[in-house]
């Protein structure tokens, strides 16, 4: 029989013992998302959706250390996998979601539309979104140094709410161009085989989701570690583990590598950007 124990007599990791069934549950549901996210993005060539499923496999790991935490208790390795895997797992949905959005905005040739420059749109979230990654990842392992706690909190808490300014910020760039794309539409944004404005919607759903979900971690980390969510496990699967699932879905299902622009397009933007290299390459020289 499995029973809550301390690491080395003093510290308790955990204010009950982890779900085992609903650990396990999860990690199945998330592995199977894996791998249909992983077929399509071979299927259909869509690196840029890699971080996606880099995402999925984060939230199989964390859960896979939540199941053996129900039997280890004690085991600061199982804690730190969980800890840290789950807290992550959406800065990787988010990176592929930016990608999305330019891609769209490419699709109707609407860059004129965009308030950040096109080259620079994805470049601008990714880097903000691999900054807040690190340092959530750095921070949730202070998390288990009974010294160090609090630390670990304040700064995962700074990670999160980088996130949260991150998304926010990508919600008003992506309804300023649908906004201004509404007004003088392009040629382009009339294809009818290009589901651009479901791919949009869904970004939207994704974006959405991924920020309530920050604002719950935002408020669990605040809470402290003796706050009421991290001492009921029921508000983990509420807030977090069912809405990054839903985001695994239809991200899946509405999936935007059915949204790309032409190939005349993509050959047109390496030629300018070879262009650009080869001018810089002789300029230095």
């Amino acid at each position: 029989m499995a029973k809550l124990e301390a690491y080395k007599g003093v510290y308790y990791f955990w204010a009950f013992l982890p779900s085992q069934p609903a650990s396990i549950a999860f990690l199945f549901l998330f592995l199977i998302t894996t791998v249909l996210h992983c077929w399509r993005i071979y299927k259909l060539r869509t690196w840029f959706c890699a971080s996606f499923a880099v995402g999925c496999l984060s939230e199989v790991i964390g859960f896979a250390g939540r199941a053996v935490a129900y039997n280890h208790s004690a085991d600061m390795g199982a804690y730190l996998v969980q800890a840290i895997f789950l807290v992550i797992a959406p800065a990787f949905f988010a990176a592929s979601i930016y990608m999305t959005l330019t891609r769209i905005i490419r699709t109707v040739k609407g860059e004129h539309f965009s308030i950040i420059r096109i080259n620079w749109l994805s470049r601008t979230f990714v880097i903000g979104d691999l900054i807040s990654l690190n340092v959530q990842s750095g921070a949730s392992g202070l998390n288990s140094t009974p010294k160090l706690t609090q630390i670990g909190e304040y700064i995962v808490v700074a990670g999160l709410f980088m996130q949260l300014i991150l998304l926010g910020f990508f919600f008003v760039v992506a309804t300023i161009f649908q906004r201004r794309l509404a007004k003088h539409p392009t040629p382009e944004s009339y294809t009818p085989n290009k589901p651009w404005r479901q791919t949009l919607y869904m970004i939207y759903v994704a974006n959405t989701l991924i920020f309530g979900r920050s604002v719950f971690r935002v408020v669990e980390y605040m809470q402290g570690h003796d706050g009421y969510s991290l001492t009921h496990e029921w508000t983990l699967y509420t807030f977090d583990a069912v809405p990054m699932f839903v985001v695994t879905i239809i991200f899946w299902y509405w999936y935007p590598g059915y949204v790309q622009p032409d190939v005349d397009d993509v050959e047109r933007i390496e030629l300018a950007n070879s262009g650009n290299k080869f001018a810089r390459f002789r300029w230095s020289h």
